[in-house]
């Protein structure tokens, strides 16, 4: 085989090997991006429970501070009369 033709061969392997290799790490990458991905939408979500009913306190807590301010006002209303 003439020394040309092992050059060639050799350059053959060696970007047929960093082509598999690199395909091989890309698919790894894309898997690991996936899984984040999933555990991201997950935090999202729970985050986003969590705000839900943090509003929902904040509106019953808003809800009886007016009340009770209602009752004030009436109770001062009736003392002017």
């Amino acid at each position: 085989m003439s020394r040309s033709s092992k050059v060639v061969l050799g350059l053959s392997v060696l970007l047929t090997a960093a082509t598999v290799t690199g395909v091989h790490l890309k698919q790894q990458w894309d898997q690991q991006r996936l899984r984040d991905g999933v555990i991201r939408d997950i935090e999202r979500q729970n985050r986003k429970k969590e705000n839900i009913r943090l509003l929902r306190e904040q509106i019953i807590l808003t809800e009886q501070l007016e009340a009770e301010r209602q009752k004030i006002l009436l109770e001062q209303g009736s003392k002017d009369t």
